[in-house]
């Protein structure tokens, strides 16, 4: 009886494994998107809300299309919630290729007065040239399209001199 259990536990072990390795080589398990934030730009915003274009880079690293159905994101600026938003934004980003979206997210005025107070008491090491950011979202979809990200790095604050 014991050699009969062990058999059935290695037969379902080896289906198991034999379906795992099935569903990572479908095309749907594509490597996830690069989402990177390209830029903020200022929108007209309401009351005590601050409203802002997030510009995303999106991009596709395998062969495989990429189908989205809507956008949503968080940012946060130096470790604090910022903004937050969505967007019914449809499209296909081929492979190997990129694409820039915007997305309008919201601010609140006193997210907005943490973060200036932040740099109000670091003012003694003086002005920052950089501000780290984090990015997490989705883009909606569903099959080779779609799924969640999350980046962060660094918005250059001063102009660029040519």
């Amino acid at each position: 009886m014991p050699t009969r259990r062990r058999c059935l536990s290695l037969s379902v072990q080896a289906m198991l494994a034999a379906t795992l390795w099935g569903c990572s080589s479908l095309p749907g398990a594509a490597a996830p998107p690069r989402v990177t934030l390209a830029g903020l730009e200022p929108l007209a915003g309401e009351g005590m809300e601050l409203r802002f274009a997030a510009r995303l880079r999106v991009q596709n690293p395998g062969p495989d299309p990429l189908r989205y159905d809507g956008v949503s994101l968080e940012l946060d600026l130096r470790g604090q919630r910022f903004a937050s938003g969505v967007a019914p934004l449809r499209g296909e980003i081929t492979g190997w290729e990129e694409t820039v979206l915007a997305v309008p997210v919201s601010a609140s005025a006193l997210a907005l007065a943490w973060q200036l107070f932040d740099l109000l008491r670091d003012a003694g090491r003086g002005p920052p040239e950089r501000i780290g950011y984090a990015l997490r979202g989705r883009l909606g979809g569903s099959g080779a399209g779609g799924g969640r990200f999350s980046a962060d790095g660094e918005i250059e604050l001063r102009p660029r001199t040519p």
